[in-house]
Protein backbone atom coordinates (compact mmCIF):
# COMPACT_ATOMS: atom_id res chain seq x y z
CA UNK A 1 0.00 0.00 0.00
CA UNK A 2 2.68 2.47 0.98
CA UNK A 3 4.01 1.92 -2.87
CA UNK A 4 1.11 2.64 -4.15
CA UNK A 5 0.68 5.54 -2.40
CA UNK A 6 4.02 7.00 -2.64
CA UNK A 7 3.82 5.92 -6.57
CA UNK A 8 0.57 8.20 -7.00
CA UNK A 9 2.50 10.97 -5.03
CA UNK A 10 5.17 11.41 -7.41
CA UNK A 11 3.27 11.24 -9.79
CA UNK A 12 0.96 13.92 -8.79
CA UNK A 13 4.13 15.85 -8.08
CA UNK A 14 5.68 14.90 -11.44
CA UNK A 15 2.57 16.26 -13.04
CA UNK A 16 2.17 19.48 -11.44
CA UNK A 17 5.85 20.02 -11.98
CA UNK A 18 5.67 19.30 -15.74
CA UNK A 19 2.46 22.26 -15.35
CA UNK A 20 4.68 24.37 -14.22
CA UNK A 21 7.22 24.14 -16.65
CA UNK A 22 4.79 25.21 -19.43
CA UNK A 23 3.01 28.08 -17.61
CA UNK A 24 3.90 31.61 -18.68
CA UNK A 25 3.91 34.72 -17.18
CA UNK A 26 3.83 38.05 -19.64
CA UNK A 27 4.69 41.18 -17.57
CA UNK A 28 3.93 43.31 -20.91
CA UNK A 29 1.25 43.96 -23.49
CA UNK A 30 2.99 43.48 -26.66
CA UNK A 31 4.68 40.06 -25.05
CA UNK A 32 1.45 38.89 -24.59
CA UNK A 33 0.68 39.74 -28.15
CA UNK A 34 3.66 37.86 -29.57
CA UNK A 35 2.86 34.56 -27.47
CA UNK A 36 -0.58 34.50 -28.90
CA UNK A 37 0.33 35.62 -32.86
CA UNK A 38 2.31 31.50 -32.09
CA UNK A 39 -0.73 30.36 -30.81
CA UNK A 40 0.54 29.83 -27.04
CA UNK A 41 -2.73 31.69 -25.11
CA UNK A 42 -3.45 28.59 -23.60
CA UNK A 43 -0.21 28.10 -21.81
CA UNK A 44 -0.59 31.75 -20.44
CA UNK A 45 -1.53 31.75 -16.65
CA UNK A 46 -0.85 35.72 -15.62
CA UNK A 47 -0.48 39.55 -17.51
CA UNK A 48 0.84 42.72 -16.14
CA UNK A 49 -2.44 44.52 -14.67
CA UNK A 50 -1.92 46.55 -18.72
CA UNK A 51 -3.16 43.30 -20.53
CA UNK A 52 -7.25 42.92 -21.80
CA UNK A 53 -7.06 39.17 -21.15
CA UNK A 54 -8.89 38.08 -18.58
CA UNK A 55 -6.27 36.06 -16.17
CA UNK A 56 -5.07 36.83 -13.01
CA UNK A 57 -2.45 40.43 -12.98
CA UNK A 58 1.01 40.59 -11.77
CA UNK A 59 1.91 43.89 -11.63
CA UNK A 60 3.25 46.73 -14.25
CA UNK A 61 5.76 46.38 -16.71
CA UNK A 62 8.66 47.93 -14.80
CA UNK A 63 6.90 46.33 -11.01
CA UNK A 64 5.98 43.24 -10.97
CA UNK A 65 4.01 41.68 -8.32
CA UNK A 66 6.89 38.75 -6.69
CA UNK A 67 3.83 37.29 -4.85
CA UNK A 68 1.50 37.13 -7.73
CA UNK A 69 3.84 36.13 -9.95
CA UNK A 70 4.94 33.06 -7.33
CA UNK A 71 1.48 32.41 -6.49
CA UNK A 72 1.01 31.22 -10.65
CA UNK A 73 3.75 28.07 -10.12
CA UNK A 74 5.41 29.67 -13.47
CA UNK A 75 7.87 28.07 -15.77
CA UNK A 76 8.63 30.96 -18.01
CA UNK A 77 8.61 34.77 -16.76
CA UNK A 78 8.87 37.12 -19.76
CA UNK A 79 9.53 40.91 -18.89
CA UNK A 80 10.24 43.64 -21.52
CA UNK A 81 13.53 45.34 -21.59
CA UNK A 82 12.22 47.80 -19.64
CA UNK A 83 12.40 45.97 -16.38
CA UNK A 84 15.81 46.24 -15.04
CA UNK A 85 17.98 43.27 -14.64
CA UNK A 86 17.77 43.40 -10.70
CA UNK A 87 14.18 42.80 -10.78
CA UNK A 88 14.20 40.23 -13.08
CA UNK A 89 16.22 38.44 -10.81
CA UNK A 90 13.94 39.51 -7.94
CA UNK A 91 10.55 38.16 -9.15
CA UNK A 92 11.50 35.35 -10.63
CA UNK A 93 9.89 32.20 -8.24
CA UNK A 94 12.54 29.38 -7.79
CA UNK A 95 12.73 27.07 -11.18
CA UNK A 96 11.07 29.43 -13.23
CA UNK A 97 13.18 31.38 -15.76
CA UNK A 98 13.30 34.71 -17.11
CA UNK A 99 13.49 35.75 -20.02
CA UNK A 100 13.78 39.56 -21.42
CA UNK A 101 12.36 40.19 -24.46
CA UNK A 102 13.25 44.09 -26.20
CA UNK A 103 10.79 45.22 -29.34
CA UNK A 104 10.62 49.02 -29.30
CA UNK A 105 14.45 50.01 -31.23
CA UNK A 106 13.24 48.45 -34.16
CA UNK A 107 11.32 46.29 -36.26
CA UNK A 108 13.85 43.98 -36.34
CA UNK A 109 13.41 42.96 -32.81
CA UNK A 110 10.46 41.82 -32.91
CA UNK A 111 11.28 39.25 -35.57
CA UNK A 112 13.96 38.73 -32.90
CA UNK A 113 11.20 38.21 -30.10
CA UNK A 114 9.65 35.84 -32.17
CA UNK A 115 12.75 33.93 -32.54
CA UNK A 116 13.61 34.21 -28.99
CA UNK A 117 10.07 32.74 -27.26
CA UNK A 118 10.25 29.74 -29.92
CA UNK A 119 14.42 28.95 -28.70
CA UNK A 120 13.35 29.12 -25.03
CA UNK A 121 10.04 27.39 -25.58
CA UNK A 122 11.51 24.55 -27.33
CA UNK A 123 9.13 25.31 -30.42
CA UNK A 124 10.41 24.48 -34.02
CA UNK A 125 10.81 26.78 -36.37
CA UNK A 126 11.33 30.05 -34.58
CA UNK A 127 13.85 30.96 -37.45
CA UNK A 128 11.17 30.16 -40.77
CA UNK A 129 8.34 32.16 -38.36
CA UNK A 130 10.82 35.16 -37.91
CA UNK A 131 11.35 35.52 -40.97
CA UNK A 132 8.32 35.42 -42.46
CA UNK A 133 7.10 38.24 -40.23
CA UNK A 134 9.62 39.99 -41.75
CA UNK A 135 8.90 38.78 -45.27
CA UNK A 136 4.90 40.12 -44.43
CA UNK A 137 5.85 43.45 -42.81
CA UNK A 138 7.71 44.78 -45.15
CA UNK A 139 5.78 43.51 -48.28
CA UNK A 140 2.63 45.44 -46.41
CA UNK A 141 4.72 48.59 -46.20
CA UNK A 142 5.45 48.54 -49.59
CA UNK A 143 1.81 48.81 -50.34
CA UNK A 144 1.79 51.75 -48.54
CA UNK A 145 1.75 55.32 -50.60
CA UNK A 146 3.73 57.58 -48.47
CA UNK A 147 5.16 59.31 -50.86
CA UNK A 148 7.55 61.36 -48.91
CA UNK A 149 5.16 63.11 -47.13
CA UNK A 150 6.72 64.57 -43.89
CA UNK A 151 5.18 62.93 -40.57
CA UNK A 152 5.47 63.05 -36.86
CA UNK A 153 3.76 59.66 -34.97
CA UNK A 154 1.93 60.71 -31.73
CA UNK A 155 0.75 58.65 -29.05
CA UNK A 156 -0.11 59.37 -25.10
CA UNK A 157 -0.02 58.50 -21.69
CA UNK A 158 -1.39 59.95 -18.24
CA UNK A 159 -2.26 63.25 -20.57
CA UNK A 160 1.11 64.12 -22.29
CA UNK A 161 2.35 62.39 -25.78
CA UNK A 162 4.90 60.65 -26.92
CA UNK A 163 6.35 61.48 -30.33
CA UNK A 164 8.55 58.63 -32.09
CA UNK A 165 12.05 59.22 -33.26
CA UNK A 166 15.14 57.53 -34.70
CA UNK A 167 15.62 54.28 -33.58
CA UNK A 168 12.28 53.32 -32.48
CA UNK A 169 10.18 50.42 -34.76
CA UNK A 170 7.72 52.65 -35.15
CA UNK A 171 10.62 55.19 -37.44
CA UNK A 172 11.47 51.92 -39.17
CA UNK A 173 7.65 50.60 -40.26
CA UNK A 174 6.32 54.57 -41.50
CA UNK A 175 9.66 54.65 -43.33
CA UNK A 176 9.61 51.73 -45.38
CA UNK A 177 5.97 52.26 -45.80
CA UNK A 178 7.18 55.84 -47.90
CA UNK A 179 6.60 58.35 -45.22
CA UNK A 180 9.48 61.16 -43.89
CA UNK A 181 9.55 60.96 -40.09
CA UNK A 182 10.60 64.60 -38.75
CA UNK A 183 11.32 63.52 -35.43
CA UNK A 184 14.82 64.00 -34.93
CA UNK A 185 14.64 62.68 -30.86
CA UNK A 186 17.10 59.56 -30.92
CA UNK A 187 13.97 57.61 -29.21
CA UNK A 188 11.13 58.05 -28.04
CA UNK A 189 9.97 61.90 -26.43
CA UNK A 190 7.73 62.70 -23.68
CA UNK A 191 5.84 65.70 -24.96
CA UNK A 192 5.37 67.74 -21.49
CA UNK A 193 5.60 71.15 -19.64
CA UNK A 194 9.22 69.66 -17.97
CA UNK A 195 10.68 68.66 -21.13
CA UNK A 196 12.50 70.58 -23.57
CA UNK A 197 9.34 70.40 -25.84
CA UNK A 198 6.84 71.03 -23.70
CA UNK A 199 3.66 71.06 -26.17
CA UNK A 200 2.57 69.71 -29.16
CA UNK A 201 1.86 72.69 -30.88
CA UNK A 202 6.05 73.46 -29.95
CA UNK A 203 6.61 70.28 -31.51
CA UNK A 204 4.44 70.82 -34.41
CA UNK A 205 5.76 74.19 -34.86
CA UNK A 206 9.32 73.15 -34.77
CA UNK A 207 8.79 69.71 -36.91
CA UNK A 208 6.41 71.14 -39.70
CA UNK A 209 5.18 67.60 -40.62
CA UNK A 210 2.25 67.56 -43.52
CA UNK A 211 0.89 65.13 -41.66
CA UNK A 212 0.43 64.18 -38.18
CA UNK A 213 -0.76 60.66 -36.96
CA UNK A 214 -2.36 60.43 -33.89
CA UNK A 215 -2.47 56.97 -32.45
CA UNK A 216 -5.35 56.72 -30.09
CA UNK A 217 -7.19 54.34 -27.90
CA UNK A 218 -11.07 54.68 -27.78
CA UNK A 219 -11.92 55.17 -24.24
CA UNK A 220 -8.15 55.98 -23.03
CA UNK A 221 -8.04 58.45 -20.36
CA UNK A 222 -5.44 60.79 -22.21
CA UNK A 223 -6.07 61.14 -25.72
CA UNK A 224 -3.44 63.65 -27.46
CA UNK A 225 -4.76 66.98 -28.04
CA UNK A 226 -3.34 68.88 -30.80
CA UNK A 227 -4.17 72.37 -32.51
CA UNK A 228 -5.69 72.54 -35.87
CA UNK A 229 -2.94 73.72 -38.52
CA UNK A 230 -1.57 73.57 -41.75
CA UNK A 231 -1.29 69.87 -41.64
CA UNK A 232 -3.35 66.65 -42.14
CA UNK A 233 -4.53 65.20 -38.92
CA UNK A 234 -5.08 61.06 -39.00
CA UNK A 235 -6.28 59.19 -36.19
CA UNK A 236 -5.58 55.47 -35.77
CA UNK A 237 -6.19 52.46 -34.26
CA UNK A 238 -3.48 53.19 -31.19
CA UNK A 239 -3.52 49.30 -30.31
CA UNK A 240 -2.42 47.78 -33.58
CA UNK A 241 0.34 50.11 -33.22
CA UNK A 242 1.94 50.59 -30.09
CA UNK A 243 2.40 46.91 -29.50
CA UNK A 244 5.80 46.20 -31.28
CA UNK A 245 4.68 42.59 -31.99
CA UNK A 246 2.73 40.73 -35.27
CA UNK A 247 -0.02 42.60 -34.07
CA UNK A 248 1.47 45.52 -36.17
CA UNK A 249 0.37 43.43 -39.31
CA UNK A 250 -3.07 44.71 -38.22
CA UNK A 251 -2.10 48.92 -38.38
CA UNK A 252 -0.65 48.37 -42.01
CA UNK A 253 -3.72 47.07 -43.09
CA UNK A 254 -5.17 49.81 -41.83
CA UNK A 255 -2.28 52.29 -43.74
CA UNK A 256 -2.75 50.35 -46.68
CA UNK A 257 -6.79 51.37 -46.37
CA UNK A 258 -6.11 55.08 -46.02
CA UNK A 259 -2.88 55.37 -48.06
CA UNK A 260 -2.38 52.28 -50.22
CA UNK A 261 -1.65 52.61 -54.56
CA UNK A 262 -4.83 51.10 -55.05
CA UNK A 263 -6.80 54.03 -52.34
CA UNK A 264 -5.23 56.28 -54.27
CA UNK A 265 -6.28 55.57 -57.48
CA UNK A 266 -9.96 55.22 -56.27
CA UNK A 267 -10.01 58.20 -55.00
CA UNK A 268 -8.34 60.25 -57.92
CA UNK A 269 -11.23 59.03 -60.16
Amino acid sequence: MKKIIMTLLLLLFAGAAARAEGRIVSQSPYITDTLRSLGLENRIAGVSRYDDLDLPKTGGVTDPDPAAIAALHPGYLFLSDWTSPDVCKRVTPPGAKCVVLHGFKSMSEIGGNIRAICDVLGIEGGDEKAAAFERQWRKAAAEVNGGGRRVLILSSCQGNPFSFGVNTYLYDLFTAAGFKVVEDYPTIRHVAPTELIGSVWELVEEKKPEIVFVLQKDGYECPVRIPEGDYQIVRLDGPRFTSPSPKILDGLEELKWRFGVRNQKLKSK
